[in-house]
């Protein structure tokens, strides 16, 4: 993969501790909006490749939300489950000290939680060195729901788009974690009715809709929404073709692709997960007449989250700006786009806000 463009990579940092072992990777892609913001994944076979494109990702969904950071991402080499991973984690912090936050903000991604982030932030010194922290320390942990609020928005500006009334509107949603959970919960308050949702044991249909509160305990008591009373349990990959208003991918990557595609009778897509399709299934879904919101304009919660908690800011202020940033950009990617090539649109955006900003700063 070739690692030079318009855009950048700007720093590119390879990383190792003869102690503990510790391999990992930064990459700082472009800081012409901010400071260089993107979690840490900790996972065996992380690649520099892997680690630039979800840099380069973060560059657009940072423009695109409109905050004041760049795109970076890091890496650190490790099984999800090493039993030093504390010190795995400190290693790692020393030695990108000097990015930190200057020029890098860390925060949580996959295998890292809170706990990782306290030990950058004790580490570097400063509460800025990371976000996702603990409440204790100032955080604005993912708990409160940022990233689903945010997709709630997003669902709802779609809607309105497509002339479809909230209250009564019909979802489905893949994925019952943190992300899907918070996204029924603030559907579920304007009137949305959630038809079915998936875990790893399967699909929970029930025509009249579930009620939140008791799937949450359901799925809390019994380990999966399929337990629910009198739902229809269905295969996990039957979600997708159940015909409803709202189809939410909120779990894994490519769960929509080519030999699934057609089984889609959903009128909107909003993707809550990363990558849930590739964008020419997004096209072939949009040429069906069904309108796609892209990840990076709807998942963006958790980032502008981020944001507010390194300034300091309160759970208020966070709820606050993620309903002005998601609302105010999802209608203009859908209101440019006219409902077609949306994450072309979003992207153009995106690319737009980062070459003005690269502009001034020559």
């Amino acid at each position: 993969m070739e690692f030079d463009d318009d855009i950048g990579p700007e720093r590119i940092l390879h990383v190792y501790d003869p102690k503990t072992k510790m391999s990992g990777t930064v990459v700082v892609d472009n800081t012409a909006l901010g400071l260089g913001k993107g979690g840490v994944r900790l996972v065996p076979d992380v690649t520099t490749e892997e680690v630039f494109g979800l840099a380069r990702a973060m560059t657009w969904k940072n423009a695109l939300a409109e905050i004041p950071f760049g795109g970076a991402k890091s890496g650190i080499r490790a099984p999800g489950n090493a039993p030093n991973k504390a010190a795995l984690v400190r290693a790692f912090a020393e030695k990108i000290a000097p990015l930190v936050p200057n020029c890098y903000v860390p925060g949580p991604d996959m295998n890292m939680s809170e706990a990782e982030m306290k030990i950058f932030a004790d580490t570097i010194g400063t509460r800025q060195a990371a976000t996702g922290k603990p409440a204790s320390m100032g955080g604005l942990p993912h708990e409160l729901g940022s990233t689903g609020f945010g997709v709630a928005l997003a669902t709802e500006v779609a809607l309105e788009y497509k002339k479809i009334p909230v209250s009564g509107a019909t979802l489905a949603i893949e994925g019952f974690g943190n992300v899907g959970t918070f996204t029924m919960k603030f559907l579920a308050e304007k009137g949305a009715k959630v038809i079915a949702v998936s875990d790893s044991k399967g699909t929970a249909y029930l025509e009249t809709g579930f009620d939140y509160e008791k799937l949450m305990a359901t799925k809390k008591e019994n380990g999966t929404v399929t337990a629910y009373p009198g739902a229809r349990v269905l295969p996990a990959a039957d979600l997708f073709g159940v015909k409803c208003d709202v189809l939410v991918p909120g779990a894994r990557p490519n769960v929509i692709h080519d030999k699934n595609v057609g089984v889609v009778k959903a009128k909107i897509v909003s993707e809550a997960a990363n990558i849930p399709m590739t964008p020419l299934i997004e096209l072939e879904l949009e040429r069906k007449g069904i309108l796609v919101v892209p990840d990076f304009v709807a998942n963006a919660g958790g980032v502008i989250s981020s944001y507010v908690e390194f300034k300091g800011g309160s759970e208020k202020e966070m709820f606050s700006l993620v309903r002005e940033k998601i609302t105010k950009n999802t209608r203009i990617v859908l209101e440019r786009s006219g409902g077609k090539d949306t994450r072309g649109t979003a992207l153009a955006i995106a690319r737009e806000r980062v070459l003005a900003a690269m502009d001034k700063k020559k």
